[in-house]
């Protein structure tokens, strides 16, 4: 029989470095869940990408137990590291950021595409040229 699940918690969270404390703890702590532990099989998972945010969706089932699946880096981060840049243009429209070339916005929507609606690479390097053009970077 499968278990009843109680609640799905999204956390965004840097590579081998989750510990009991805000946001981790204020997400866990009402659900009743072992905070320690998920740190220590998040960090176990996530060693490999360390310095990259990690997005993780918790499965809480009601018997307080629980299944997460790590999930691809956020475009904006990923524009950030091939822009070189530490955060996107205050104002987007005036002012420019960074500059990023076409085929980076291809292997970042390719390596994007399980997170991502699209069909098509093509379709996914759109969603990403929309990001990148919110956070002020220009696609050359």
């Amino acid at each position: 029989m499968a278990k009843k699940i109680k609640t799905l918690i999204k956390l965004q969270i840097e590579g081998g470095k989750a510990n009991p404390a805000p946001p981790v703890g204020t997400a866990l702590g009402p659900h009743g869940l072992n905070i320690a532990e998920f740190c220590k099989r998040f960090n176990d998972a996530t060693k490999d990408r360390m310095g990259e945010v990690v997005p993780c969706v918790l499965t809480v089932y009601e018997d307080r137990t629980y299944d997460f699946i790590l999930k691809i880096a956020p475009v904006a981060e990923m524009l950030k590291k091939a822009a070189g840049i530490k955060k996107g243009a205050q104002k987007p429209l005036q002012e420019k950021a960074g500059k990023v070339t076409k085929q980076q916005v291809k292997e970042i929507a390719e390596k994007k595409m399980p997170d991502l609606n699209c069909m098509t690479v093509e379709a996914a390097m759109r969603q990403v040229e929309g990001t990148a053009r919110q956070m002020g970077l220009e696609v050359v």
